[in-house]
């Protein structure tokens, strides 16, 4: 590594009443809570010039997770070819971008397509940082130090459905219980105490699929929500027990990315192929019902929302998400409809991806008045979201695309953007870089 310079009234109080967590810290898939609300004060409204400033630079090499930020320190997995198939776990000062350490394994990639490298963030939690790799090697490291605390190889011991892309569904940590969706046979999910790496529990039989669990409160209880890949379920985290199942069969193959979002009791969900799916959580039982499930003809003649890779956003009684080619779209909540559609966040194309971060302090009981929005060709927009429709503020770029993920259409970067510090962390192929995003 070389250093280189509901009502609409439920769905706002769902944002607002998630209490103020380590705001320069976003230890975890999606942010603290894994809520992707980026909450910190002293921002900019608008950017100085056409480039984000960088703070450092350094090298990296190819994956598809991304950076997670905890307590000083920046870590992020990647993937090397030569001289050996070998994925890593890395850990830089956020700082000045200093590396810290690094822990290597041995992982040839064996029946997995788009083999950049490991899809899943790092999760941090206090002293320990869990690594999930694309093969299925999942770690518990020290966090200050990389030292190997414990280990599984979840393809070995759970005899995993390997999915085409691997394995890329985040880990959760709830209580003392680390979650893992990994496709295993009769272990869809599995458990395992987040201390000693021993397996709590295993439920369904179901194949995997590529969506991070949430955990949502129902009835008096937390409860793990989940879209595998043949259903959507919620289970009681601690135990594994399966509270309540609605099938939602892939008619092509699993294929579904976005994480479930949530607006007060109601649950939504969008494939690429399978379209859009909302539930209904009921209020005094862990039971669920389905409202409405959309889906085009095809993933190019889509209905409501066929998202690829962008998780949506999902503000009272409305929806704002990426479908299959880029196009940016708002629907009613109540039934599904579109209400606008925008082709101008990012450029037209099968796949095309944008992560929508919105700023805490913005939030409105119907959209949001400041977006952090990262596209997949390394520029970072500011915009607002409304049921009237999308309103760019500001756009700079960030990072360059890289090719070793989509050689056809000259890259992309298809990676999470971390906020912390008043700066944004993001990677590409080639180098992970520190963008200073603070008001002056």
């Amino acid at each position: 590594m070389m250093r280189f310079l509901t009502p609409a009234s439920a769905g706002l109080a769902l944002f607002l009443a998630i209490s103020h967590v380590s705001a320069d810290d976003w230890p975890q898939w999606r942010g603290p809570r894994s809520e992707n609300v980026y909450r910190e004060a002293g921002t900019v409204d608008r950017f100085a010039g056409p480039q984000i400033p960088l703070v450092w630079r350094v090298r990296v090499s190819s994956g598809y997770s991304g950076p997670s930020v905890a307590a000083g320190r920046v870590f992020l997995t990647d993937r090397i070819v030569e001289p050996q198939q070998q994925e890593r776990v890395l850990c830089f000062s956020a700082a000045d971008g200093k590396p810290l350490w690094s822990y290597v394994y041995d992982c040839p990639y064996v029946g997995v397509g788009y083999q950049a490298g490991p899809r899943a963030n790092v999760l941090v939690e206090g002293d320990r940082a869990y690594a999930l790799g694309t093969m299925g090697h999942l770690h518990c490291l020290e966090a200050a130090t990389g030292k190997l605390l414990w280990k599984h190889d979840l393809n070995a011991e759970y005899k995993i459905r390997m999915p085409i892309w691997g394995i890329a569904a985040a880990p959760l940590i709830e209580g003392s219980v680390l979650i893992v969706q990994v496709g295993g046979e009769q272990a869809c999910l599995v458990g395992f105490d987040k201390l000693t790496g021993q397996e709590r529990w295993r439920a369904l039989d179901d194949r995997a699929s590529y969506a991070a669990p949430i955990v949502v409160e129902q009835a008096g209880k937390r409860v793990v929500v989940c879209e595998t890949g043949d259903s959507v379920v919620g289970l009681d985290p601690q135990s594994g027990q399966v509270y309540w199942t609605i099938p939602w069969k892939p008619i092509n193959m699993p294929i579904g990315i976005a994480t479930p979002v949530v607006s007060g009791r109601r649950v939504f969900f969008t494939s690429f192929y399978d379209g859009s799916l909302l539930l209904e959580l009921a209020a005094d039982s862990t039971t669920a019902k389905q409202l409405w499930l959309r889906r085009g003809a095809d993933e190019k003649n889509t209905d409501a929302l066929h998202s690829i890779i962008a998780t949506p956003l999902f503000i009272g009684d409305y929806i704002y998400g990426v479908d299959s080619y880029g196009e940016l779209r708002c629907l009613d909540a109540n039934s599904g409809d579109r209400l606008w559609e925008d082709h101008t966040a990012v450029p037209r194309a099968r796949w095309a991806n944008i992560h929508m971060t919105p700023a805490g302090d913005a939030l409105t009981a119907d959209g949001a008045n400041k977006v952090w929005m990262f596209n997949e060709r390394g520029d970072l927009l500011l915009g607002k979201l409304s049921p009237q429709g999308f309103k760019e503020l500001s756009r700079a770029h960030l990072i360059d695309p890289t090719s070793e993920q989509l050689r056809q259409r000259g890259g992309v970067c298809w990676s999470h953007p971390a906020y912390a510090d008043r700066k944004i962390f993001i990677r590409n192929d080639e180098e992970l870089v520190c963008g200073n995003i603070a008001a002056e």
